[in-house]
This record gives structure tokens, sequence and C-alpha cells, in this order.
């Protein structure tokens, strides 16, 4: 496809993979290079969680918005606009949709065994890709079989089958990094050799995510020391620039030891010259980070350096280009420029327009597991009698979530049987994965009356986390449920139309807790902050919390039933750490889900209301959710709600009376 049909993006990039539209200027990279110079374009897709086909497999049917085979067509318009150009993936691309699932839970991966999402890669000559966290999450022998069929290199740095004395001397899962010969093309049509390093990062917290898979077999670093130890190790083998695959958020400057999100310290280590960011799906050069420390959102740049984040399921593509110049036999960067290309863009009246079409080639790959899923997802495995909705879950309690701490508590009462911890109370907590967010406006569950596929237990719970159970004290499960409640800003109480919502609080970490009843007082400041530090101490945000009626003490003793995510760290949670577990399932939350519902047939899920917000006189509170939020306004339990007009991005808002 010929660039000429998107010349606006020459100008602007329409941002429409988080919460709808956004302009931003861009920095075309318009300089010629001359006879000592070259004009390198890398190209970055990330996150793209098995989304190959504009397909969405949870409500099953077709979308503009997401797919690597839609990308595809800025690929092929970018090599066809440029002499010198490199495609590398930033990791999360083995799990993250049922297809993904079908392939690890039902179809398997054989010796020999392609995987689907390999072999559309495949199809676009990547240069190389790194691991991101979720590649873990099907286990190492999965992974590793799925990897034998990429045509491309994987790298990975940060993660060692055996520790050194330092990373240089650790036996590492994958090659740290390659140095790739390539050649480019000067100003004045001569072929130079040049050699790439490319270096791959993963968050050190997947030894806590996937504890189960990884504890025993494997050890993750650091990552801005690791990239310490080897840049230096790469320049002395030869690389002329070095690029680092950074599947690490855009977080904070500064930096500490095994941080999630470093790319921007990352950026800082001296020798690295481009930087591919990821993990936090969402789109860099853009305004979200325009107040980071050692970041200009509006260059594209880190501590001076070019960093993309191509947001996520193949919504954008991320371009860095470099302007190299050759002096004494060795190359440089002298200029660069940063973008990012859309495939959709969402208009006013929430209207999305695709901006590319799909590569036939990259569809063709993968034609024959897209029919197989579409059967997977399809099959049905029982009946609801009640609406499956998330449109509510953050601001009530709600059927989706309901039906997920049901399912738990089913499978966790049956496995206490006979242990120590028989006839300890019984809770179990669950959040909503799908409710809106950066995921925009469509981003819910919404499954209707009649039957239940498993297609709609993938939507009701998007990871294939396994069950636990682990036992708490009172004192923690009202600690974890403040963990919880910084979901919410802190609201003055006699003004009218604040702003409900905390934007960067992940709704994957607000947990209800099912089996307790209590109130959240939002005139309080939130105990912790995002990442799980407590911040205001004697603050109190959780109220009247009761068990069976009665008030819960501090020494109670309880069994929560959870996912190992939670239970191993995940969220940094009070009384979830890893040391409180006292039962690990082999089942997946979904299958227990599918399960209880074979074993009822038909299920009612009811929300019970058992927590709500604190009553707050003259105060009224707004929150944005999908448009379709309206048909089940009514059915809301335990809070006064009203339409309150359109949001931004395509949302709907509606108005709380506290």
């Amino acid at each position: 496809m010929s660039y000429s049909v998107f010349p606006s993006l020459t100008r602007r990039s329409f941002l429409a993979g988080t919460a709808g539209v956004s302009l931003i200027a861009l920095h075309p990279f318009s300089a010629r290079a001359a006879s000592n110079q070259a004009h390198l374009r890398i190209m970055e897709t990330t996150d793209l969680h098995v989304h190959v086909y504009p397909y969405d497999y949870y409500s099953d049917k077709p979308v503009d918005t997401v797919g690597l085979a839609r990308t595809a067509a800025h690929i092929d318009a970018i090599r066809a606009e440029a002499t010198n150009t490199m495609l590398v993936d930033n990791g999360d691309f083995l799990q993250g949709n049922p297809m993904g699932d079908y392939i690890a839970y039902e179809r398997g991966m054989a010796e020999g065994d392609m995987h689907p999402v390999i072999k559309a890669m495949n199809t676009l000559g990547y240069d190389a890709s790194t691991l991101g966290n979720h590649e873990f999450n099907y286990g190492l022998d999965f992974l590793q079989k799925s990897l034998a069929g990429a045509d491309f290199p994987v790298v990975s740095s940060n993660v060692a089958t055996r520790t050194g004395a330092s990373p240089t001397q650790d036996q590492t899962l994958l090659k740290p990094y390659v140095i790739l010969d390539r050649q480019v093309t000067d100003g004045d049509g001569t072929s130079h050799p040049i050699r790439v390093g490319i270096i791959g990062f993963v968050p050190p917290q997947i030894m806590n995510w996937d504890r189960k898979h990884l504890e025993g077999n494997v050890e993750a670093r650091d990552i801005v020391t690791t990239a310490r130890a080897y840049i230096p190790q790469m320049k002395e083998e030869g690389a002329d620039i070095i690029i680092a695959l950074s599947h690490s958020g855009i977080g904070s400057a500064d930096w500490t030891e095994g941080m999630e999100n470093a790319s921007v310290p990352l950026a800082a280590v001296d020798g690295i010259d481009a930087v591919m960011t990821g993990h936090s799906h969402l789109v860099f050069p853009s305004p979200t980070y325009a107040e980071f420390a050692g970041v200009d959102a509006e260059k594209g740049l880190i501590h001076g350096k070019p960093a993309v984040m191509g947001g996520f399921w193949g919504s954008h593509l991320g371009v860095i280009d470099l302007m190299l110049e050759r002096e004494a036999g060795e190359w440089r960067v002298v200029t660069t420029s940063v973008e990012t290309r859309p495939i959709s863009e969402r208009g006013e009246d929430r209207s999305v327009t695709a901006l590319v079409e799909s590569d036939p080639e990259v569809l063709d790959a993968i034609a024959t597991e897209h029919q197989a899923t579409l059967d997977y997802v399809r099959t049905a495995v029982g009946d609801t009698s009640t609406p499956l909705h998330s449109y509510f879950a953050l601001v009530a309690d709600d059927p989706s979530v309901q039906v997920v701490s049901i399912a738990q508590k089913w499978y966790i009462s049956d496995m206490m049987q006979g242990t120590e911890n028989e006839g300890l109370p019984i809770l179990s907590a669950a959040a909503p994965f799908k409710a809106g967010g950066r995921g925009g406006p469509d981003y819910y569950t919404d499954v209707p009356v009649g039957p239940v596929a498993i297609k709609n237990v993938a939507d009701l719970y998007l990871y294939p986390n396994t069950v636990r159970a682990v036992k708490v004290t009172g004192e923690q499960v009202r600690l974890w449920l403040e963990r919880s409640a910084g979901m919410f800003n802190q609201i003055t109480p006699g003004e009218a139309d604040q702003v409900l919502l905390n934007d960067d609080f992940p709704s994957y970490n607000f947990d209800v807790i099912d089996g307790v009843s209590y109130q959240i007082d939002l005139s309080q400041p939130a105990m912790f902050d995002r990442d799980g530090a407590v911040v205001a101490p004697d603050t109190q945000r959780i109220v009247n919390l009761t068990f069976e009626g009665a008030p819960v003490r501090d020494d109670m003793e309880f069994i929560v039933a959870t996912n190992n995510y939670r239970a191993s760290g995940g969220g940094s949670f009070p009384g979830a750490d890893g040391s409180t577990i006292v039962f690990e399932a082999p089942d997946t939350n979904r299958d227990v889900i599918v399960r209880y519902i074979v074993e009822e047939g038909t299920i009612t899920p009811k929300a019970d209301a058992n927590w709500s917000f604190a009553p707050m006189p003259d105060t009224t509170v707004l929150f944005d959710t999908g448009p379709r939020a309206i048909d089940y306004i009514d059915d809301v339990a335990g809070v006064s709600i009203a339409p309150a007009g359109d949001g931004p991005d395509g949302f709907a808002r509606f108005r709380i009376t506290l």
C-alpha cells in the first residue's frame, strides 16, 4: 500500500487506541541523507496479545481498532517509502485473547507446531523481538515450543536459568542480545555495512506474577542493572548502534532496584541509542507523558534519546527515524524523529473509522486457527437468567464480578474440606477486568440473558490465572479493601459533579470482596498510592465492615478465594504477598467458572449491594462508562445514579448522588 494513502499522517497522529482521539504534532523526518549519512527507520509493534485478525472474539464480531493484519499496512507503506528499515516487536504476543487460550488449552503446542501469532509475524519479516511478562503465562515449555517457529531472534537479557556473579555471567533463558549485520544505503546510493545491537528486557515482577511456572526454574534481574552490564559488552563486540526493546512502561526517572516501569532510567544508560517501550498499553509520544521527568512528550525523547510506544493489540505502529552519520568507519546518530501511526480513529459521534485495510497475506497465514478459535469460543456451557455486564462495576456491586466471586467461593469451599482450614469463613475477591478506561467506550463485558458460551466466560475473566486461597486476618481484609479503594478520587463534601474515578488506577486492582459488607468513605484520602505504597497511614476509607452482621475484628481469620497473580503479590495488596497462600489450584479461574456454570445449568448472579459509598449529603460525582450502560441503569443496586450527557471520546457520563 502506498504511503500516499495517508497524507495527513505526516503532520499529525490520531491517538485512538486508548481513550478516544487526541491530536499531537509530529516531527516528520524530512532531512535528506548526505553521502556519508543513512536514514534508518525502525518500526515497533508491542503488546499484540495474539490480536492478528481485526476481530473481537469476545463479542464475536469484526472490529477496526485491533489486529496485526491492519498494522501490517503501515509496515508495508514504510518499507515502500524508506530505503533502510527494521521491524521489531516489544513483547506480550503469546497471550491475551481467546485464540491464545485456544492454542494453549485446547489445541496445544507439540514439537514442530507453529503458533499462529508467530506464523503471522513470520510473514512480515521481523528483525527481532523480546519477551513480555505475558509470554510466561502458559509456562516455559509452551514458550519454548512457540518461539521455536520464529524466523527472527527473540532476546531477553534479564531472565536467567542460572545467575552468576554479574548479569554477563548469567546463563540466560534466551540470548540476552543479538548484533545484526545489515546494509544501509546512504544519500548517494552507496551501500555500507552496519551492526545493529538489539537487547531485550522484561519486568522482574514476572517472578511474582507467574511464580507457579518460574519459581525454581528462572530468576529475573533488575532491568537497569542488567543494561549497565551488557551494553558495554555489546559495544566491545562491535555494535554500531544499540536498540533497547524495553517491555516496561515509562515511569519514574528515579531508578530503584527492581522497578516495573523502568524505561526512563534505562534510556539514561550510556550506549543505548533508541528505546522501544510498551507494557502500559499507551501511546508515546503523547500528552499523557507531558509532566514526566526526563521525558519530552512532544518530540518523543527520553533523556534526549528517541523512544516510542505503539499502543496495544496492533492499534498503532511505532516509528523511530534515525539519521546516521559515518565518520572514520563508525556510525553515530545525529538527528532523530518519532511518531506513531494508528490503524483507526474515533469520531465525535463515537464511530470508528478504519485508516488502513488488512494485509491479506497476514490473514491467510492463520485463517485455519482463526476459524478454529471461532468454533471454540461459540461453544455453550450453560445459561444465565440475568444479564452479565460491567458498565457499573466500578461504582456498584455488579453481576459480572459477582459470578466470578460465586464460582471461586464454590470451588474453594470444596477444596477446604478435610484441611486444617475447614470451618473458617470463606470470602472471595474479584475485580472487573473490562471496565472501559484505556480500552475505550466499548471495552466492557456485556452478556445478554440466554446461553453462556466459552467466549462469554473468557470475556468475564480475561486472564489465564489459576485459583488460589489465602489465609488472612480481619485487619488484612480491611487493608485489602483500602488498597482497592484507591480506585476513587478524594471527594469534597457538599460539592457538585466531582470526578469520581482515579484514571491512574487500573480496574483489575479494584477488588470487591464478597462475603463481607462495607462502605467506602470518599471524603478520606486514599491510604495507598497507585503502586501500593502507604501514603496516608491514618486514613480510613473502609467503614462499617461487617461479616454476617457483626463488625469484623482485626484478629478474625478468613480464607479469601482469589487468583495466583493477586495471591503472589500482584498489585501489592496487604495479606497477599505469597506468604499467606494455603491452597494452590491446578485449575484456571476461567475453568472454574465454566465448571460452576455447567453444574448449575442456569445461573442467576444477583448483585446484593454488599458494598456502597458512605452517604455524603449535598454531594454528587460524575463517572464515564460505555453508552450501552443506559440499558441497565434501572438494575443498579445500592447507588443513586442518573444520566448526565456525553462524556469524552465516545463514553457516556452518569451522575451519582452520594
